[in-house]
């Protein structure tokens, strides 16, 4: 008997610590990365963006802790986000050159990977809500501009007048980009494309993802965040990611399909995946990060500048919020 216990003791004690740890769900949320040094925040810039972080961690996670699943989770995280004009994305989005708000967000479910995403809409109050309308009630993944608003429209999403989503800080940096003929970085020096990572009870995983872009983009542009496989990635065989930077490399790197791929194919921890492909990232030009979690329970998150917006909960852990890269 006495054998028996040292051979089932020697065998718990082999298994990964993920495995005898696993967390019942879990939830990473991010809210852009970038340039955020303590010398350049003001005291009441950092509150609010904290206080918004804790809110959209609380939206979430009271979704996962009754018994919620990931999808409904990342949903309401985002949401959350998307109406708190600290981001952009939702209402204080960035300007176009023409100064229009042109918002773009994704959605995917790890347990059937279907996915939505719509690109250029003007008049959803939460274009995450219209990406899983689209993944839910459409035969199509993609959707873009007023194809898109129609969509919404005939489905019964809350509408909003153009002017609801513009803030005078986001007029500002446009008028700011023009005048002096900086590029669209130099304006605000970061990302605020905000998303969101959970696993649930049943251990499902889901990512969303939402932004208005960068600042003076022209002609229609699209970055990462609406494109499945760059921006936003969810697959229960592996992980889910969400994206925050620089898109058009993102797009090129294929960030969260190749951060998933690794951890499916070569059985790499989160954080050690996502940190190759993040360099990787940096070695075409790119800078921002990414979130993650997965079907094990594992949180992570990556980033190649000085600081991410961030946060991260599970059930029965302690709830993290950071904004610097010093902070863990």
């Amino acid at each position: 008997m006495t054998r028996l216990f040292l051979i089932a003791g020697a065998l718990l004690m082999s298994l990964p610590a993920t495995a005898q740890d696993k967390p019942e769900w879990t939830l990473v949320i991010h809210g852009g990365a970038g340039v955020m040094e303590r010398g350049k925040m003001t005291p009441e810039r950092e509150a609010a963006v904290r206080k918004a972080l804790d809110a959209s961690l609380e939206a979430g996670s009271k979704l996962l802790a009754t018994g919620g699943s990931a999808l409904d989770a990342v949903e309401a995280a985002v949401k959350v986000l998307e109406d708190d004009p600290n981001f952009n994305a939702g209402r204080g989005a960035v300007f176009t050159y023409e100064g229009t708000n042109e918002l773009d967000a994704s959605i995917m479910d790890g347990s059937t990977r279907k996915a939505g995403a719509v690109a250029g809409v003007t008049r959803s109050k939460n274009p995450i809500s219209l990406a899983r309308r689209v993944m839910e009630d459409s035969p199509h993944v993609m959707l873009a501009g007023k194809g898109a608003d129609q969509f919404s429209a005939e489905k019964g999403l809350e509408q909003v007048d153009p002017s609801y989503f513009a803030t005078e800080e986001r007029r500002r940096q446009l008028e700011t980009l023009k005048a002096q003929k900086t590029s669209w970085f130099d304006v605000d020096r970061k990302f605020g494309t905000v998303g969101a990572v959970a696993m649930d009870a049943r251990g499902h995983v889901a990512a969303a993802t939402s932004t208005g872009g960068m600042t003076g983009k022209r002609w229609g542009r699209i970055g990462d965040s609406p494109v499945i496989g760059a921006g936003t990635y969810a697959d229960d065989r592996a992980c889910a990611v969400s994206a925050t930077g620089a898109g058009e490399y993102f797009i090129r790197e294929g960030v969260a399909h190749e951060i998933c791929a690794r951890v499916r194919f070569k059985g790499e921890r989160l954080k050690a995946a996502a940190d190759v492909v993040m360099a990787e990232t940096k070695a075409l030009g790119g800078t921002g990060g990414v979130i993650l979690t997965g079907p094990t329970g594992e949180m992570a998150w990556s980033f190649n500048t000085p600081g991410m917006y961030r946060g991260k909960v599970s059930a029965g852990g302690k709830k993290t919020v950071a904004i610097y890269g010093d902070e863990d």
